[in-house]
């Protein structure tokens, strides 16, 4: 591990001077903030909604099945994102007089999308309208399908398409070609709080609201920040304005008794709820549902009107979560047995596989174990009857659904399919087809990196003064929206180690001292012993106990520095 700090463009200065503190000028500044309006989290700052391509098409359509009281029925997908996409379009579309139910596919039995397999099941509800969320854009056969019964399909995706779209005049995506809207970077959540932005607008064009109070979307703000940060979308300043905005909801009480009992049964106090918690805390428990069993308990959570209802939904989440976390762990041990040795090699990605492991956690173990190689991971599981789903995790520089993409290309057939984004992507392939594989997808990742990308480093945002170690930068860095493509600030410096003290068997708390000033820290997952001097990078945070408040330092990493 090498600590790197990030370069500080010039306009770092421009920010101070309009009055931003200097750290937060410059941290701002390294992550492409160039004027005040992009830290603006107000609703005025998001794009419009009729810069969505087909956005216009698909409210009529919804409109439509209103007025005519068609059952409508939306497929969803397993993952957090799918189902707050799904949370929010079942509470949306109801308050504006839908009659919608939702279907959510099992991960082990059907796969992920509209397949036609998941249309003939959908078919016994007698749907009018089929309305996809966070899925949909690859399923070209399941379009097809449906169309052949009869059944409407609208689909609402963030998924990069494939060469062929859905035969369906209906469909809202950003990344579909031709769409002009300026933010690629919504989660499935976004694009459907979107949708029923502009059929609100075309209801209240055509009066529905004369006689009635117009549905409150702000309310499913909540579900929509949860949606788009558990997803790892980028946040640009749409989806930082999507993701603020929720969080001011859930700080001031005014969340979903869903979102509540989730970060309840965590301990999490709501009133200091931060993007962490909605991605570390809520997140991880919402989708060990889809991960472990079926992602109609976590969507009934979200659906929840009351504590009450919600609570032994959560409990039930909670607990698939932490026998999520005992198969994560062992897979992930079994998955490092060799993988030094393969790094050693020069293998520039890497691809893992064992019959027995549990398919619904291969994304996890393939994100923890790029996280310490430092390359493109495929893990894969046995999805029955020889076939074999993979689950895969990219560093900066190496999109992967293009990865696989070009892979499919100079071996057609091999993978039976594929989709996804940059840095997550998923693919179906047979357990024979492996090893080939496993060698086009290496030589797709030697052509695209070089040595030099696979060095592991973690950036930070340079050295603090000790003076600027205050519960004032604390509360402004835990008050802003951090997250995939604007990563919270990480700091390095040099300090005295004055105390260590192992806790909870394995963590250490530790007291620091830099010119002149002590501070609280905490190394978790490591008990030390520390030596006299070190280097570390770390996060300030805030330290609440016993009614007060003071920094405190999460060292992310550190070494040993001369005491000469």
């Amino acid at each position: 591990m090498e600590i790197v700090r990030r370069p500080v463009p010039e306009v770092a200065s421009s920010l101070a001077a309009a009055g931003i503190a200097p750290v937060l000028a410059r941290v701002y500044a390294a992550r492409g903030v160039r004027s005040l309006a992009e830290l603006d989290l107000d609703f005025a700052g998001l794009p419009s909604w009729t810069a969505l391509k087909g956005i216009d098409a698909a409210s009529v359509r919804l409109a439509e099945a209103i007025e005519r009281h068609e059952r409508v029925l939306i497929v969803a997908d397993y993952d957090a994102d799918g189902a707050t996409a799904c949370a929010v379009g079942v509470r949306g579309l109801r308050a504006m007089g839908a009659h919608v139910e939702f279907l959510v596919p099992n991960r082990f039995e059907f796969g992920y999308g509209l397949t036609p397999e998941i249309v003939a099941l959908a078919a016994q509800r007698e749907p009018a309208l089929i309305i996809t969320v966070d899925n949909g854009i690859a399923s070209v056969d399941g379009v097809a399908a449906a169309r052949s019964r009869g059944i409407d399909v609208l689909i609402t995706d963030h998924h990069l398409p494939g060469a062929e779209l859905p035969e369906t005049p209906w469909i809202v995506n950003p990344n579909q070609p031709g769409c002009g809207f300026p933010s690629k970077h919504l989660a499935g959540v976004g694009v459907m709080f979107y949708v029923l932005v502009a059929l609100r607008a075309l209801l209240r064009e055509r009066g529905r609201f004369a006689d009635r109070s117009e549905t409150n979307l702000a309310a499913l703000l909540d579900l929509v920040a949860l949606g788009t940060v558990a997803d790892v979308v980028q946040l640009d300043h749409a989806n930082r304005i999507l993701v603020g905005q929720g969080l001011r909801r859930i700080r001031a009480g005014r969340t979903q008794p869903g979102v509540r009992a989730l970060l309840a049964t965590a301990g999490r106090d709501p009133r200091r709820a931060t993007a962490y918690d909605l991605g570390f805390v809520a997140g991880p428990r919402l989708n060990a549902a889809g991960r472990l069993a079926d992602m109609s308990i976590g969507i009934a959570c979200l659906l929840a009107e009351d504590e009450s209802s919600a609570t032994p939904l959560a409990a039930e989440l909670d607990r698939l979560n932490r026998a999520r976390r005992e198969v994560e762990a062992t897979m992930h041990e079994q998955a490092l047995d060799g993988l030094d040795a393969t790094v050693a090699d020069g293998r520039y990605s890497l691809c893992v596989y064992r019959r027995e492991w549990h398919q619904g956690v291969v994304g996890i173990v393939a994100s923890r174990l790029k996280e310490r190689f430092h390359r493109p991971t495929i893990v894969f599981a046995l999805a029955g009857d020889g076939e074999l789903r993979g689950s895969g995790r990219a560093i900066a520089g190496f999109h992967l659904r293009d990865a696989l993409d070009l892979v499919a290309k100079r071996a057609p057939g091999m993978i039976s399919r594929f989709g996804g984004h940059a840095f997550a992507a998923g693919l179906t392939l047979s357990e024979r087809a492996l090893p080939r594989f496993s060698a086009e997808f290496e030589r797709v990742a030697q052509e695209w990196l070089s040595p030099g990308v696979l060095r592991r480093t973690l950036e930070t945002d340079g050295e603090l003064d000790p003076a600027e170690l205050t519960v004032g930068l604390a509360q402004e860095i835990e008050g802003r929206v951090w997250g995939q493509g604007f990563p919270g600030p990480i700091f390095d410096g040099e300090f005295s180690v004055l105390e260590q003290k192992a806790v909870g068997e394995k963590h250490l708390r530790l007291i620091l001292a830099a010119g002149g000033r002590r501070c609280d820290a905490m190394l978790f997952n490591e008990t030390g012993p520390l030596p006299e001097r070190i280097h570390a990078a770390y996060r300030i945070e805030i330290s609440h106990y016993q009614g007060l408040s003071s920094p405190q330092l999460i060292v992310e990493y550190w070494e040993p520095k001369s005491t000469e």
